[in-house]
């Protein structure tokens, strides 16, 4: 069960950053769009506050006696005693990570991919539209195919990254809610952060080592074998 919500959570978390931050990079940088840098401002300020005090600050927003509960509550939503479990609840809290995940890795596939944008020559636009291409068949023939070319790298490194994410599980859940379905594990738990339950708290190093070692063996191999097979690697110069 944890290596399964391991693979889930790196994979929901890469692709919902990747696509949600190309759709705001698209909209943000669109002609009609105005007040184009206070838009890029506002969503780099998750950037801007360091990780640890934006994902304690979610944890506190999001407590049972958080603000978002408080108000619940004073709104008449939930009674005098009740609040949501966002951490708590198992199901509830792997949704609230994932949110907080994307409210924080956003803005960085936001500039990432509004970068590539500008770097796209303006003269493949022109021309399909001159051929009489209207503005989805230049973005599935232009933009989509020039940005998966360019982000398949940083994918990969963002799918390998979100396995080992440490900081958003740990300071947001801790890994919790605590089980005893599993060998010393939350429900909300990775294999990185199980890795620190066994090898810290539990003093387990022997079992921790074989897991630290098999994670890095798979996620090497695939990483490796799953870029030379990318047209980012066959076809270097394709988009120069």
């Amino acid at each position: 069960p944890i290596l399964g919500w391991t693979l889930i959570w790196a994979t929901v978390a890469t692709f919902s950053c990747y696509i949600l931050g190309l759709l705001l990079a698209l909209l943000i940088n669109r002609k009609g769009t105005r007040f184009k840098g206070f838009w890029r401002f506002m969503f780099v300020l998750s950037i801007a506050v360091p990780q640890f005090v934006s994902l304690l600050s979610m944890r506190t927003i999001f407590n049972t006696n958080g603000p978002v509960n408080v108000l619940l509550r004073t709104f008449g939503f939930l009674g005098a005693t009740e609040s949501i479990p966002f951490f708590t609840d198992a199901t509830l809290a792997k949704l609230t990570i994932i949110f907080v995940n994307l409210w924080i890795g956003i803005p960085y596939t936001m500039l990432s991919t509004t970068g590539i944008l500008q770097n796209i020559p303006g003269e493949l636009y022109e021309a399909a539209k001159i051929d009489g291409a209207n503005a989805f068949t230049i973005f599935r023939k232009i933009t989509l195919p020039y940005m998966i070319f360019v982000m398949t790298p940083n994918l990969i490194t963002s799918f390998t990254g979100n396995i080992n994410n440490f900081n958003v599980i740990f300071l947001l859940s801790g890994g919790g809610p605590d089980t005893l379905e599993y060998y010393f594990a939350g429900k909300t738990d990775l294999l990185v952060t199980w890795l620190y339950r066994l090898t810290i708290t539990q003093k387990d190093y022997s079992f921790g080592a074989v897991i630290g070692i098999m994670t890095f063996i798979v996620l090497a191999v695939v990483s490796l074998v799953t870029y030379r097979n990318t047209g980012s690697y066959k076809d270097e110069g394709a988009f120069q």
